[in-house]
């Protein structure tokens, strides 16, 4: 199975660890990953204010550099959702049929990393190690929008030294939403804010996500805040083995 990871631009600028947990996780699960140096934004920015148009160049060179490949891995749920739902959507909707079927036939091998390694892979213990107690923040784009379910929670669960707790009112959004969070800042700040607090209510040392996105919203709430609690991907605890460091 040729699998590659489609990084995304955000992981990429501010979050390179992440990708490389993912490919580090993958390896350790036996599987060789590509990193097609080709990719470029995948448009989900333009396609959430509106700019359908704008985003149809960035959709036909994100399927023509992935369509070659048996599994797409990615470790945002927010851009899995734009290539899966928004594609078909923007091409139907410029009425370009083309990329409506390319779109369409690419769809199914494109797979958030905690889908992929419960639903493709078959594996909910990954051999991680992380002896910390952690709490666990459904993202909306996995919660709503993948519906991702509890597949998160079982691989954590199976992380060895790693204690879960619930986090309080864990379906609210963090508030930061992409171009919402500089739109209505006043209120992102008020609803990640909020979110800051149940995570610090937790008690845990970490909190975790799908998305760096809403992490580095949160994060830096927690950060200003004092609090002392990191932020970190689900992708570098599950990568993290006994003796390493995350």
């Amino acid at each position: 199975m040729r699998v590659a990871l489609f990084v995304t631009c955000f992981n990429d600028a501010l979050y390179p660890r992440t990708g490389q947990a993912v490919v580090r996780l993958l390896e350790r699960l036996g599987h060789t990953v590509e990193f097609p140096l080709a990719q470029t934004c995948c448009g989900q920015m333009h396609v959430n204010t509106g700019y359908y148009r704008e985003a149809v160049p960035l959709a036909r060179r994100w399927v023509e550099v992935f369509d070659r490949y048996d599994a797409v891995v990615s470790p945002s749920p927010s851009c899995v959702g734009t290539v899966r739902e928004s594609y078909p959507r923007i091409a139907e909707r410029v009425r370009d049929q083309a990329l409506v079927r390319s779109a369409v036939a690419v769809a199914p091998r494109v797979h958030e990393l905690s889908e992929f390694l419960v639903d493709v892979l078959g594996v909910e213990d990954v051999g991680a190690y992380f002896p910390h107690r952690v709490t666990y923040h459904p993202t909306c784009h996995s919660l709503r929008g993948l519906h991702v379910g509890d597949r998160p929670y079982r691989l954590l669960r199976a992380v060895k030294g790693l204690t879960l707790t619930p986090l309080p009112v864990e379906e609210e959004c963090c508030g930061f939403g992409g171009t919402f969070a500089m739109k209505n800042a006043e209120v992102s700040v008020a609803m990640g804010a909020d979110k800051a607090r149940h995570a610090r209510d937790t008690g845990a040392e970490v909190l975790c996500a799908l998305d760096n996105s809403c992490l580095t919203h949160v994060g830096g709430l927690l950060s200003r805040q004092r609090s002392g609690m990191r932020v970190l991907h689900l992708a570098e605890i599950l990568a993290t083995e006994e003796g390493g460091r995350a």
